[in-house]
């Protein structure tokens, strides 16, 4: 059976978090995104409260519990806050779904139609790494743009820039990336971008090893990371140790103004990873001319790589929730078609200042 034309794109993407509201005031005024929906007791959901959110064609969605006795709540009390669906809109579910059982790498699949007054709703459930899972949505039936149980809600536009979803990052544990990789691959026809070992991302004290995976002329991008053997202990450790399982280490969201959109998400309280001065004294020596001035760039520790096809600008927040787990990647491309391999050393310099800081590295 073909591959080429299973999945569209990233739908939604959900997090189980402590406090649903406090997470969707923090993304509609620190990083521009608009509610525009809510789901909870008002709307026939006794058991959650949930708001979905959206900036250019990025939708996130934070739920949070209203019962110690909820899977929520033990999600967040064992994990602390993060992503637990990756949603995947899909053409044809059971075309779908029939690709998947042929194949037999994925075990776990759990279909249901979610009905209501705009239809029908065909979707599955797919278990991934740890607790993560990929929900599939068929819209074909489904005449709404908000998922069954939730209402509009008219907010006000903030948009700082934020276009789309680039790339979800996975960690898992070591000697568990082939795994996962073969998983997506052979279980759900996806096709291996490119790979990187401890010896293109390492430092003096950590390493790790990742593959990216990538469906429909990248679409869809997940790149899936695992420790290796260092002096000290990475930041994908550090990550299981304290999301204490495999899970969803950052997305990155791409912006075609990457200057404009941190200086403005800087003035509202977020905090970014910061970057030697140095790095920006041979800058265009290692990556060639560039548009943007080099002294903006270093001001706000926006980092640049270049390979074939252009070049990339991008940076990284500080951890969004109280453990050092999920954050943020923004990036721009200006014909780039990597992920910044250049920058993967100061980058880990980076985040192992950062470790240190919390007695980790």
């Amino acid at each position: 059976m073909s591959t080429d034309n299973l999945f569209n794109s990233v739908d939604t993407i959900e997090f189980y978090v402590g406090s649903a509201k406090q997470w969707a005031y923090f993304h509609e005024k620190a990083m521009g995104f608009r509610i525009v929906g809510y789901s909870g007791p008002e709307t026939g959901v006794r058991d959650r409260i949930s708001y979905l959110l959206q900036q250019g064609e990025v939708r996130l969605i934070f739920t949070g519990f209203l019962s110690r006795a909820s899977e929520i709540s033990r999600h967040v009390e064992l994990h602390g806050d993060g992503v637990k669906d990756i949603a995947i809109d899909v053409n044809d579910l059971e075309s779908t779904l029939s690709f998947i059982r042929e194949n037999g790498v994925v075990k776990s699949v759990e279909t249901k139609n979610l009905k209501g007054d705009s239809g029908t709703l065909a979707t599955a459930k797919l278990t991934t790494f740890g607790e993560t899972v990929h929900s599939l949505r068929d819209y074909g039936e489904w005449d709404s743009d908000l998922p069954p149980g939730f209402k509009e809600v008219q907010s006000p536009e903030a948009n700082l820039g934020v276009k789309k979803v680039d790339h979800v990052v996975g960690n898992v544990e070591e000697n568990k990336m082939d795994p996962w990789v073969n998983y997506y691959v052979k279980g759900l026809g996806f096709r291996q971008l490119m790979s990187f070992d401890d010896k293109d991302i390492s430092t003096e004290y950590s390493a790790l090893r990742s593959k990216v995976v990538e469906y429909g002329g990248r679409k869809i991008i997940f790149p899936i990371n695992e420790p290796a053997i260092g002096l000290k202990k990475s930041q994908i450790q550090e990550y299981l140790d304290y999301y204490e399982s495999p899970g969803v280490q950052h997305i990155a969201l791409a912006t075609d103004n990457i200057i404009e959109s941190v200086r403005r998400m800087k003035s509202k309280g977020i905090q970014f990873l910061e970057t030697p001065g140095t790095y920006y004294d041979e800058l265009e020596e290692r990556v060639g001319k560039i548009d943007e001035d080099i002294d903006v760039l270093r001001e706000l520790n926006i980092l640049v790589d270049r390979d074939d096809d252009g070049y990339l600008l991008q940076i990284f927040t500080q951890p969004i929730g109280d453990r050092p787990t999920f954050f943020y990647e923004l990036i721009q491309r200006k014909g780039a078609t990597s992920f910044g391999k250049g920058n993967f050393k100061a980058l880990f310099e980076s985040i192992e200042r950062e470790q240190a800081k919390r007695g980790n590295l």
